[in-house]
């Protein structure tokens, strides 16, 4: 009972504090008169309570419809593998007709604290012309950092990239130990009339499993080149192709090369692709397979010629985005050994407070010519070390969001985050 009376007396304590600061806090008129903003948001590097935190000056609505300023930002890989922002800000209410764009480009050796400071400078830029037409104007004031450079350095790697990667992991238990390594490295180039992209790595992956009956071990490796390269021939047209160079033993693949030449077009300007695209890619060409086992079509190596057909659309607008793909590809030498995909995402607001995301994909798949003749065992099966025979493949995921309750949302309190249940 005593217990009881504690922790009533101590939720009423609590609760009294809570009330008094909001009083004091609705006798400040000012703030309601502030500029209110909606934040969408699909990338995870700006975080919305680091905005709330760095600019305080506006009201951060939970609803879009209660905005005066909408926000949709956007990302994108730039050429020297860093990011560009883009930021678009639509008017409403009394701001309608008032739309901006605003970007940011990162350097791929910035820290994450640089990169969020550039995203919030540009930002606070962007809103000044609607802040200045609140009350909070008048607190409100534009200092220069630093002077202008007058010359622009040349680049002494006329925009080549390289980046180095390596890292792995081990794991285990008193039955089971687990090890994986993987690395490589790219070089990339990618300006407005090329994009040039070489990329080779390699994974090894190791499992072993004490059972009563012995010892289980599972090896995986993988060894790949990739190579791209993308002649840009006006704002919808581009033209280029794909080059592969490698050894994949999940797939039975001891070699596997290819070289496919292709032609894109898109229907929207590549200038607006962070908003919305629909591109069309078609490519043919040459396929050489080596074997690790003979297949299931009594084959230890095939030379083979193939087309593959691509669509691809993404929209983000004010209402929600939406993400699709589809693709086909078949070998020229059968046309019954193809594979079809379908890959989408929504995220849509249907009312006030109400969100729907939906994302599902599903594969046709008729062209597992490396599966090898002898199957795969128990073990293969569980410790998934070889790749199955399959005609399909699906996945889907639903989720609903709905929120009511106080339309604004300024407030940042990391008290007690990160806490798990009992």
């Amino acid at each position: 009972m005593k217990t009881h009376l504690i922790i009533i007396i101590f939720f009423s304590i609590l609760t009294r504090i809570s009330f008094a600061q909001d009083l004091e806090k609705s006798m400040d008129p000012l703030k309601s008169d502030a500029l209110k903003v909606y934040f969408s948001s699909s990338e995870k590097d700006l975080s919305i309570d680091f905005i709330k935190n760095e600019i305080p000056v506006i009201n951060y609505v939970r609803d879009q419809r209660d905005a005066q300023v909408y926000i949709i930002a956007t990302s994108q890989r730039t050429g020297a593998r860093g990011n560009e922002y883009t930021y678009y800000l639509i008017g409403q209410h009394d701001f309608t007709g008032m739309v901006d764009t605003l970007k940011y480009s990162s350097s791929p050796d910035d820290t994450v604290e640089k990169t969020r400071n550039g995203q919030i400078a540009i930002l606070k830029m962007g809103l000044m012309r609607y802040i200045m037409r609140t009350p909070w104007s008048e607190y409100t004031e534009i200092k220069f950092t630093d002077q202008i450079q007058k010359e622009v350095s040349d680049d002494p790697w006329n925009n080549w990239v390289i980046s180095l990667f390596m890292g792995g992991n081990l794991s285990g238990e008193k039955t089971r130990k687990s090890s994986n390594i993987w690395g490589g490295f790219s070089v990339v180039k990618v300006t407005e009339d090329w994009k040039i992209e070489i990329v080779p790595d390699f994974g090894h992956t190791i499992q072993k499993f004490e059972l009563e009956e012995g010892d289980v071990t599972s090896v995986r490796d993988l060894k790949s080149f990739d190579a791209l390269i993308v002649k840009s021939i006006g704002e919808h047209w581009s033209v280029g192709g794909q080059a592969l160079l490698g050894s994949f033993s999940y797939s039975n693949l001891k070699l596997k090369y290819y070289i496919l030449p292709g032609i894109e077009f898109d229907v929207f300007p590549y200038s607006e692709s962070t908003r919305k695209q629909v591109r069309i890619m078609y490519s043919a060409g040459y396929i050489y397979q080596i074997y690790n086992d003979t297949t299931i079509y009594n084959k230890i190596s095939e030379q083979l010629w193939g087309q593959r057909l691509n669509i691809a659309a993404e929209v983000i607008q004010k209402w929600g985005s939406l993400d699709a793909a589809l693709g086909w590809k078949n070998y020229f030498h059968d046309w019954s050994k193809n594979f079809l995909s379908f890959r989408g995402s929504m995220n849509i607001r249907v009312a006030k407070g109400l969100q729907i995301k939906l994302s599902a994909g599903a594969s046709m798949i008729h062209n597992q010519l490396s599966l090898p003749a002898a199957g795969a065992s128990n073990e293969d099966i569980l410790l998934r070390q070889k790749e199955l025979a399959t005609q399909y493949s699906y996945f889907t995921n639903l989720t609903l969001f709905y929120t009511f309750g106080s339309i604004y949302n300024n407030v940042v309190n990391p008290r007690f985050d990160g806490l798990h249940r009992w």
